[in-house]
Formats: C-alpha cells, structure tokens, sequence
C-alpha cells in the first residue's frame, strides 16, 4: 500500500467540481483583482471567528510582516520568537529591521511559560505560534504581555479552526494572523493569507500597507506595497470553507483512529489535546527517540511521514544565536509527523497503526 504524507490530488470530486464551476463563474466575470469574492471571504471568516475585523493579503508570511509594520516595530526594537516555528515568525521580524529574540518551547512546541525572562527595555512584542494546530495558552500570555505593554501578534498560519475560551485562534492578540497555503486545513490552490484585529485603527494600516498605501486609488497617504489578495484564490476559499467543518470531523475522527490505534506503545509519546477544542489537528505529530529509524522503516512500507522541524531557527546560519533551546532540539530530533488529511481512508490509518506497532514489537 503507498499512503503520501499529502497528495492534493486526493480531494474529493464533489469540490473538484465545485472548484472549477467556481472558476468558471469568474471567468465569465472577467474580476481578478479584488471584488466580491474577496469581500465575501472576508465577511465569511470574521464570521466564523467573529472577530470585528479581517483583511486579506497575499500569503501568510505578508501578514506577519505587514503586522509588524502596522505596530510601527522596527530597527532598535526585539521580539520574541519561539525556538521552534517555519521561517517566517523569524524572517519577518529580520526584514522590518528588528531583532528577534529566540526562547525555548514546551514539551509541545510551544512557546515556553517563562518566556517572560526574555524581556529588555527594547522588547517591543511576542509572537506566539500555535504550532502544529495547536493554541499557546493565551490568557496567560495575554495577561503577561499587558503587563509588559507589549504586542501580540499570533502566528496562526496551523491553527484556523482552533477556538480557545470559544475565541478562535488569531482573534486574541492586537494582529493574528491566518496562512491559506494549499496544506492548510483551509487552504488555496495557491498563495493567500490573511490578518485579524480587533482594532479599527490597525484594520485602517493594514489595508493601507497592503495596497501601496491607498485606500482610494492614487490617493497615497504612506509608504506601502502590493500585497493584496489574488481573487481567484479568494474564490477558491470560498468554496472550499463551504466543506470546512465537515473535513474537521474527518480530521478528528483519523486523529482519534491514531491515538485509540497507537495508545501504550513503550517508546511512542502521542500527541496531547489533538481532539480538543484548542487544536484543529493540523498536523498529527508523534515523539521517539527511533524517530529516523521509524521514519525509514515507515517509508519501506509506502508510508510517507514529514518532520516538523528538523532544525531549530537559533541554529540557522541566518538567525544564529546562544541560548538554552534544550526542549526545542529535543524536539527537532524526536518529533515526526503522520499522514492525516480528509481524503484518507480508515483502511490507511489502520495500515498505518499496524506498521507502527510492528516497528515497536
């Protein structure tokens, strides 16, 4: 049997067709550039998260960095950023001018509790990830953030369809913000994004920035840039949120076919709180010591696995930087990430099951 970590190809044929008929009627349209589908995916998600305002842009890496440039961070000022995260969290943090100020994670991958020690006179933010699909504790965070006068930006790009107190992910700092690549649980057929704030005024910037500085056309009040949203990945998502919740309950049933499957292995740490409310399960991310070996003896079996992540960013040569990231190498070198999509078959789960626990036998 061969089971792709991700095969994209496997969607069902009922969104196929709503895909292309969705095509079809932009086409006929003739509007590429903003829109009513661009609106319509913006009120549909504010919606969904009710959150006062969603804006979006062209990917989740432009929503990070058009964040930090709406709360006016820049050169001289730090931000904490999680050991362990994609790129971007840190990247963006580079590109505005500022310096980012790397701290340990949880036995989740999660930004650490104590991330409080991290703070200087030029902390000016902290960019909480909720890695893997899963919600950093954010009333505690938030409450530590206030206390220090700091922005939040959340790095939602996992964890769209997370809820945390019924307050979605993304919906709980000054700027969330939302990835809508193809792997996403709600993703596109190609780059999009998107930023929520609570805040008119950030709203406003964010908009502003997105689109070469102007709201209105030639009337240019700052500084911008084109980041703007393409439509027909507007309208993709549209028709592909229409199936959202209904892939959810795939996701949780396959996750919950993994840990009733995978449960009592000696050597094996399951993930934790994959069914719940706060993880949108992403990503189904088990932890070994074996983790190269049975990510080998998986492949031989036709099963394809991916490693979220396998370097940390402070040992990447762009962000190089000392410190104790004891829990986030342990991670790097343990973590390892099993197929779960909503196209897969419980016949694959069970396959897969079974060749864990050979593997462990």
């Amino acid at each position: 049997m061969q089971i792709p970590f991700l095969d994209l190809k496997r969607m069902d044929e009922e969104l196929k067709d709503a895909l292309k008929s969705k095509f079809s009627e932009m086409l006929d349209k003739g509007i590429f550039s903003g829109g009513d589908e661009v609106n319509l995916l913006e009120s549909q998600i504010l919606t969904y998260l009710k959150s006062p305002f969603s804006i979006a842009c062209a990917n989740g890496t432009d929503a990070l960095e058009l964040a930090l440039r709406a709360l006016e961070i820049g050169p001289g000022d730090e931000v904490i950023v999680p050991a362990t995260t994609w790129v971007s969290t840190a990247e963006i943090v580079v590109m505005v001018g500022a310096n980012p100020v790397f701290w340990d994670t949880d036995a989740d991958g999660l930004l650490a509790s104590d991330w409080e020690k991290a703070i200087t006179s030029k902390t000016k933010a902290v960019i909480p990830v909720h890695l893997y699909g899963k919600m950093v504790d954010m009333e505690s965070l938030m409450q530590k953030a206030k206390k220090h006068k700091l922005f939040v930006i959340e790095d939602g790009a996992q964890s769209f369809g997370s809820f945390q107190n019924k307050k979605g992910a993304g919906t709980l700092g000054d700027v969330g913000c939302l990835s809508f690549y193809p792997t996403k649980n709600l993703g596109a057929l190609g780059e999009a994004g998107m930023c929520l704030t609570n805040s008119a005024e950030l709203n406003k910037r964010i908009r502003l920035l997105l689109n070469h500085g102007q709201l209105v056309r030639d009337e240019h009040e700052l500084v911008g840039r084109n980041s703007r949203i393409d439509s027909v990945q507007a309208g993709f998502l549209n028709a592909i949120f229409e199936k959202f919740e209904f892939f959810q309950v795939q996701r949780k049933n396959f996750a919950n076919m993994y840990l009733e499957g995978l449960i009592g292995i000696d050597g094996l740490q399951l993930p934790t709180s994959i069914l719940e409310e706060d993880h949108n399960a992403h990503l189904l991310v088990i932890q070994t010591v074996r983790r190269d070996e049975l990510k080998l003896f998986l492949m031989d079996k036709g099963i394809g696995t991916a490693i979220h992540y396998p370097h940390i960013l402070p040992d990447m040569k762009p962000f190089c930087s000392d410190g104790n990231f004891s829990n986030a190498r342990k991670l790097s070198k343990q973590v390892l990430s099993l197929p779960l999509n909503p196209w897969m078959k419980e016949g694959e789960i069970e396959y897969i099951v079974k060749a864990i626990r050979d593997f462990f036998t």
